[in-house]
């Protein structure tokens, strides 16, 4: 790499669509809004006043990625500078951005939206990958089924060392398989996961909304999924401890108290009984986390949505979260199914399918998370991994 903030991206193109494009959008090193331009170099948006939505020019922001003829075909592009919040954003047609000003002159983003069908790009296939480059950690980048499946990609980071790490994404046909495996699930159990995959105007699947997406779009259409485990959750651990690992040699204790919330050792503040969209979101009711909370706090939360959403807490050893390793994950109903599902059709199993998927036991990486304080660069593959 020609200077020690850049960083080389390459697109490997194994997808048998047509005009395929990428966007990258972060935020810089001080903090600003950032979009990469088809020239190489940053575009820094804004709009036209601050009660505008401006349209943000594509044929400055869409990167053409070479068709895939007589095999795969890459393009390689060059990132300027570190980034922060970034994703890397890959579609078989335009996707569409817009500047956003508020009231105090900050430029933001206004994104694709996976769920809205008034969207503009809500007809385009698309899909996205994660990523933070920066001095002091490197590059981390992951594949995110948290909020939809979409367009299938799979990444490949070579750092200078020569250490290749891979995460190979979902099958080919995924959106296909997990539609169909949905439409099971709500044959064995009346709710509605058939209803979370989004179908093109020409009656084809183009998406697949993660529950929480589902259920910010049809309020209440799972309530009280989780209401009879959360009952036998709360009951079992009004007795006996439910003990969380952080990670460090320490251990924190919790017991339901008589307020029926979850009080934990040395917590600032305790937990009340979360709903089922609490559960999907993991980042509401109890799972919500305030500035002001502790370390101590920080560090259930995800523990805890995670035990919820993988159905783990009335298990053998669920008493201590985490313990149990990935095959004990999704083996009750209720359970996230389209997590599970979404596992299932995963190439290797790694891939964020909710939003603490990266809690595990030890040195599992169900979240799908590539790594590295000098990379070389970061291959993208496009309509499915192509190696072994």
């Amino acid at each position: 790499m020609p200077h020690p903030d850049e960083s080389c991206f390459q697109f490997v193109n194994n997808y048998n669509g047509s005009d395929i494009y990428a966007y990258v959008t972060g935020t810089d090193g001080q903090g600003n809004l950032v979009l990469l331009t088809t020239a190489g170099i940053w575009y820094y948006p804004d709009t036209l006043n601050r009660t505008a939505i401006t349209k943000i020019d594509s044929t400055t922001i869409a990167i053409p990625i070479l068709g895939k003829v007589n095999g795969m075909h890459s393009t390689q592009i060059t990132i300027p500078g570190y980034i922060s919040a970034g994703r890397v954003w890959v579609s078989e047609g335009e996707l569409e951005f817009f500047a956003v000003e508020s009231a105090n002159g900050t430029i933001t983003l206004k994104e694709p939206s996976a769920s809205d069908l008034e969207d503009a790009s809500a007809q385009v296939d698309w899909g996205f990958l994660e990523l933070t480059y920066t001095e002091e950690g490197g590059l981390y980048a992951n594949l995110s089924f948290v909020d939809f499946v979409g367009l299938v990609l799979s990444m490949v980071l070579t750092l200078d060392n020569g250490e290749v790490q891979v995460v190979k994404g979902v099958v080919d046909n995924a959106i296909m398989e997990v539609c169909a495996a949905l439409q099971t699930q709500t044959n064995l159990d009346g709710m509605p996961w058939d209803q979370m995959c989004v179908y093109s105007e020409n009656g084809l699947p183009v998406r697949v909304l993660a529950p929480n997406l589902f259920e910010s779009i049809n309020p209440g259409s799972m309530e009280g999924y989780y209401t009879d485990y959360v009952d036998h959750v709360w009951k079992l651990y009004a007795t006996e401890d439910l003990t969380f690992n952080p990670g460090t040699n320490q251990s924190i204790k919790c017991r339901v108290g008589d307020d029926y919330e979850l009080s934990c050792d040395g917590d600032n503040r305790s937990y009340c009984r979360p709903q089922t969209a609490d559960i999907w979101s993991c980042s509401t009711g109890p799972f919500a986390i305030l500035e002001s909370d502790n370390n101590v706090h920080c560090a259930v939360v995800p523990r805890l949505c995670a035990a919820f959403t993988r159905t783990t807490l009335l298990l053998d050893g669920g008493g201590t979260q985490p313990s149990l390793t990935n095959t004990s994950y999704y083996l009750r109903t209720p359970t996230n199914h389209y997590s599970r599902i979404v596992h299932e059709n995963e190439v290797d199993g790694k891939g964020y399918a909710f939003s603490y998927d990266d809690v595990s036991s030890g040195q599992e990486n169900v979240a799908g998370v590539v790594a590295g304080a000098n990379p070389r660069s970061l291959e993208i593959v496009i309509g499915g991994y192509w190696g072994d």
